[in-house]
């Protein structure tokens, strides 16, 4: 991740991708930026590293879903209050790809630059095998070996979106045998 003192800065984590936004957001404000992060999972207790995120960050926003702790909603509702609060330099959103491709639709609104980390399946890591393909400004990318992350205001989200879904009906499958061998 390039880091650099650009000002004040928002942090936008989703479910599992909190624990891949925590080092980001520790180096932007060590960098010298003002760091608002805004996490979110379903319930709270699905929520990772509030404390960490807290320590790592000048402000923090906490939401879930169903409203058990924080915020009662999305993480994008929160950010759009910072928005029209604050002078923001930067986005960087890691999560759910809906979370990514609706935090990229708000801040393209208000012209802020905003950084996404894709995390498409990977097979062998090069770019031979295709799988992480992405669509990045119109050409074709690999999220193994050109990102994975990359301006969330040219992503084609629901290409990419319709992509994850290819091996749904595998990825059943598999937890299903696994489930089965561990009963």
């Amino acid at each position: 991740t390039h880091v650099e003192k650009v000002g004040k800065v928002v942090c936008v984590g989703g479910g599992t991708g909190v624990a891949v936004l925590h080092p980001i957001t520790r180096a932007l404000k060590e960098a010298g930026n003002h760091v608002i992060c805004i996490i979110g999972a379903r319930s709270k207790d699905l929520l990772i590293l509030e404390d960490r995120m807290r320590d790592a960050s000048h402000e923090l926003h906490v939401c879930t879903d169903d409203g058990s702790y924080g915020h009662h909603g999305f993480v994008t509702e929160v950010l759009k209050e910072v928005l029209e609060k604050e002078d923001i330099a930067l986005a960087v959103a890691i999560g759910p790809v809906p979370m990514m491709k609706f935090v990229s639709l708000i801040t393209k609104e208000k012209g802020v630059k905003t950084i996404v980390s894709l995390n498409p399946i990977m097979v062998d890591g090069t770019g031979m095998c295709g799988c992480c393909r992405v669509s990045v400004g119109g050409e074709t990318k690999f999220a193994c070996v050109d990102g994975p992350e990359f301006d969330g205001h040219q992503v084609d989200f629901d290409e990419l979106a319709k992509r994850l879904a290819s091996y749904l009906d595998e990825e059943r499958t598999s937890m299903e045998s696994f489930e089965k061998s561990n009963a």
